[in-house]
This record gives C-alpha cells, structure tokens and sequence, in this order.
C-alpha cells in the first residue's frame, strides 16, 4: 500500500547528504567510462550505406525510422512506468532514484553518443546491429525522462482520500494499479508520450547521421535523408523529406494520439460532466465495430478476468513454520562496497585524465557555462510567456485543440536543425547571427516540454471548478490566481524540469552548426561539446559534459526540486 504523503517521508527537498555526493560521483564515473569507450576504440566498421536523395526512397527510409522510434518509444513506456512505481512505494529506492533521475536526464544526449556509439559496434564489429541499437539507446534518452517526471508526479499527486479508500476496501497491488495509479497519471503520460515522441524527431537528424573523429556513421532513415539533403543544400529533397516527416506525423496524430487523448478524458476526477471533450472518429469507429466488440467480449474479457483473479490477495495465508533460509553473505554491504569502490576508481581516473585539459580550455569551459546558462534562462524565459497560455487554451477549449493540437505536434517534431539554414540566412540579413540563433533553437528544444505538459495539467482540472468560478463570477484573473494557475502549477514545474534539461541539450547543437560546408559557432559549453566530439579531444568532451551535467543536477536540486515539493504539497486536489 502506498504511504501517505506527509513532509516527513519526502525526500524532494532533504538536506544534501552523502549520498548526493556519492551520486554526483557516479555521474562523473559514467560519463568518464563513456567518454573513455570512445577514447579507446578499435573496433572496424563498414561506412559503406550512402544515403540516396531519391524521392522513390523515402517509403522503405521512412519504416525504418518508425520502426526505431517505436522500439525507443515502447522501453521508455516500460520504464517509466516501473521507475515510478519504485521510486514512489519504496523509501529506500527514492532516496536513490529520484537524484539519479535527474542525473541520467542531465547528461546531454550528444554526449551519450559518442561512447554509446563506439562500444555497441565494438561489442558488433563489422555489423550495422551496433549502430542501430546506438541509435535506439539515444532516442531512448530523448523520450523517457519526461514521461517518467510526469508519472511520478502523477503518483504524488493522487488525493489521499483515493489511497484511504484504497487502503480501507483492501485492494491488491495489481487493483490499486488499474484503477487507481495508472488512471491518475493517464492523462500527463499521453501529452508527454505525444511530446517525446515529438523530441524523438527533433534530434533524429543527429542520431541518425553523425561524425566522431574522422569516422562518419550513417543509417539510413528518414533523419539521415533530411541530414544529407541539408549538407548537399538539395532544397527538393528537403522539401520532400520534410513533406513526409509532416505527413507522417498527422497520420499518427490522427489513428494514435487524438483517440487515446479522447480516451483519456474518462480519468477526470470531477463531478461535473463537460460541456465539450476531445473527440476522435477513430475511437468512435473502434468502439462501434462489431469485430473489436466481439473480440473483446471472447478474447480479451476472458483472458483480463483469469490474469485480474490470479493477481488478485487470496486472503490471509496460513502461517507456516518454515522461515526463510538467511543468506550466509551479506549481499547488500558487499554490493555497496562494490558501488563505492567502482565510483571512486571512475571518479579518481576522470580527474586524472581531466588534469590534462588545458588552464585556457578550462577558462572557455568556465566562460561557455556562463553564456549557456544565460541563453537557456532567456529561451525559458521566451518559451514560458507563449506556452502558458496557449496550453491553457489548448487544454480548456477542445474545439482549439482539434484545430492546434497537429500544428503544435507538428512544429514540436520538425527536426529544428533541418530548417535551421533557413533560419540563420534570415538572421545574418537581419544582423543576429547565431547569438540569436542559438537562442531560438533552444527555445525550439524547450518550448514543446512546457507546453504539452500545460495542456496536460488543463486538461486534468475539474470542471467543476470552472462552474464554480462562473457562479462566483470571478473575473479572468481571478480565475488565473485561484484555478488555472494552482491547477496547472505541478504540471508547470515537471515540464520547467524537462524543458530545462531539453534547452541545455539543444545547446549542442546550436551553439556549433554546420552549413553550406561551413562550421559556424558561437562561444558556449554546448559548442565545445560539439568541437570536442567532432576533433575527438575527449578529454576536453569529458570536462565540458561534466560541468554541463553538474549545473544541470545542481539547478534542479536547489530550484526546481523545492517547488516541485511546494507543487505536490500545496497544489494537489485534497
């Protein structure tokens, strides 16, 4: 049964402690040991797949990036969900997961690539397999940390009255996960699997196509098409793969995301029907044919009711008298001693080999943090003054969100870095250059994040409230102060978290970009991230990946987190 959310068993704001520490070592041993891989490979591979601008093979380039995206989108469901579900019932595993969450969303997936890459094709010389599960790993990276934020906070978020009632009536795990946790969270988990999937294409050009040193890896895809039409300066191709990334994404809009959308309103918690929900044709067609209704009456009921009945506490068990055998080791003092020790050597080998950066490249780490940093803060800054209350007109009005929900998902799953070129002509004409540039591809990598997790979070606010606030004849903004506001509020700071971490990613590749045969960058961590990568200098990629991650863990730790807690504590329907 799940424990009751009071202040004493929260850990989103403890005081620092050791274990922190510890945390933030690992972090610097991952990324030591991923960087290292990267230094240290020998392993063949056959660049040989030349990437085609033919219209003619865009359908057979198209299923194999879906393909990939839903083998990527189908892991990060799973382990949402059961990363959630850990940290929340166990008190234990919290203290470690949820600063290990932010640690694993920290490290920019750019960063991931380069070790990621080189050790799956040494694990697979000379086979196309190793890059294709690099490529899964990555996209992977770029989708689950949302929807994990979004369903834990789901699970913080469900009024204690439901929990009681649930404690009371004596349900098992597996009835309190069907009708209780996973309703909850329904409704953010749709919105940020439609917005991971949308930052699944947003750095599919990168993942797809990329350069480590002096070697190139290529899949074909949809991505790479987009990669190669952009470096060639084939603006029909361009348009072509474009055309049908667009195309792609309404299809999906339509058959997958507006049914579950609509499906998903059913988890409300309100007394008050709406006067107007999301509808779909599609879930209408589903629910009225006779097949699916027979299918479900003698497959599916059947099959739910054996697996609901097997699942179900049988009651109380007889006592026995046989007690469990101890182990005669103590596994878990060994397995932490392990830990420690594997942290040390990664963290006392990472200073050692970051000893060999340079004075001056650790004064351009130093400087890039700052303009970083200061670019990220105005890109949210800018992304939080539109998304706010665009979500909220999103989320309220379904007649809106029929209309902008495609062209939202479509501007969020546009790769920015296929229509950056547009993008910085426009501003060299104008005088910008990339100062400005960076600033909006980030806001590009940002913006999405907030906004569908607005939607989601005013979606999810009783109807009631409104009737309320229209008996009451509250004005509009005492209908932002006391209802929209506290109601999107926990939805507000899970998506700042993501959007965050998305902005500092976009940073790699908007600091340092490549066109017309030309590399055009402007100073900041994100570039030398990029520079080191490509000229494989990996202790000065090891360095700058770590402060970048380090500012990102610190930031959520000392800002973020304590309005999280404020959000699950003060704003929560009671």
């Amino acid at each position: 049964m799940a424990r009751p959310l009071t202040p004493d068993n929260q850990t989103l704001n403890r005081p620092w402690t050791w274990q922190d520490g510890l945390i933030i070592l690992a972090l610097i041993t991952l990324i030591f040991w991923i960087v290292n891989t990267a230094a240290k490979f020998t392993a063949s591979y056959d660049p040989t797949i030349t990437i085609q601008l033919s219209p003619s093979v865009l359908p057979s380039y198209t299923a194999q990036t879906l393909l990939r995206m839903l083998i990527a989108y189908i892991i990060s469901l799973v382990f949402s969900v059961l990363y959630s579900y850990l940290a929340f019932y166990n008190r234990t595993a919290e203290k470690i997961l949820l600063p290990l969450l932010d640690i694993l969303q920290s490290i920019p997936v750019l960063s991931f690539l380069p070790g990621v890459v080189l050790a799956l094709i040494a694990i697979f010389p000379g086979s196309r397999l190793g890059v294709e599960l690099a490529a899964i790993i990555l996209i992977y990276t770029g989708m689950a940390w949302n929807m994990t934020f979004s369903f834990y906070q789901s699970l913080i978020s469900v009024p204690r009255e439901l929990r009681e009632v649930a404690k009371i009536y004596r349900l098992g795990w597996w009835q309190q996960v069907w009708t209780l946790d996973l309703p909850a969270g329904a409704i953010g988990l749709i919105w940020n699997s439609v917005m991971s999937v949308a930052g699944g294409w947003f750095f599919l050009m990168a993942i797809e196509s990329f350069t480590i040193g002096e070697q190139t890896f290529t899949l074909p895809g949809l991505g790479s098409y987009l990669a190669e039409a952009a470096n060639q300066q084939d603006y029909a191709a361009l348009v072509y793969g474009l055309a049908v990334l667009i195309s792609v994404i309404i299809v999906v809009d339509i058959v997958v995301w507006r049914p579950l959308i609509a499906w998903g309103e059913k988890f409300k918690i309100e007394m008050v029907e709406a006067e107007s929900t999301p509808k779909s044709f599609v879930l209408d067609f589903l629910r009225r044919s006779p097949t699916l209704r027979a299918f479900h009456q003698t497959v599916f009921t059947p099959v739910w009711e054996r697996l609901d009945n097997y699942l179900r506490p049988k009651g109380a068990q007889p006592m026995t008298t046989a007690t469990p055998r101890r182990p005669s080791v103590p596994i878990l003092p060994i397995v932490f001693f392990v830990f420690v020790a594997v942290v040390g050597w990664g963290a006392i080998a990472s200073a050692v080999q970051m000893t060999t950066v340079s004075i001056r490249n650790w004064q351009l780490i130093g400087i890039g943090a700052v303009l970083t940093t200061v670019r990220v803060s105005v890109a949210l800054i800018l992304s939080l003054l539109w998304t706010v209350p665009v979500g909220v007109a999103i989320g309220r009005n379904p007649r809106a969100a029929q209309l902008l929900q495609p062209l939202v998902q479509i501007a969020a799953s546009v790769p920015a870095t296929a229509l950056f070129p547009v993008l910085l002509l426009a501003l060299a004409n104008l005088g910008g250059g990339l100062e400005i540039g960076s600033v909006a591809l980030m806001m590009l990598g940002t913006m999405w994040y907030i906004l569908f997790n607005v939607i989601a979070g005013a979606q999810a606010i009783p109807t009631e409230l409104f009737e309320a606030a229209t008996i009451y004849q509250l004005s509009w903004w005492q209908r932002w102060r006391t209802v929209i506001l506290p109601g999107i509020f926990p939805y507000l700071i899970t998506g700042i978290i993501t959007a965050v971490g998305g902005a500092w990613n976009s940073s790699i590749v908007s600091e340092y970009v490549e066109f017309q045969n030309q590399t055009e960058q402007t100073l900041g961590l994100g570039a030398i991230i990029s520079e080191a990568s490509v000229k494989a200098d990996f202790p000065l990629l090891l360095a700058a990946t770590v402060v970048m991650s380090l500012l990102v863990v610190l930031t959520n730790r000392f800002v973020w987190r304590p309005l999280y807690r404020l959000a699950e504590t003060k704003y929560q329907l009671l």
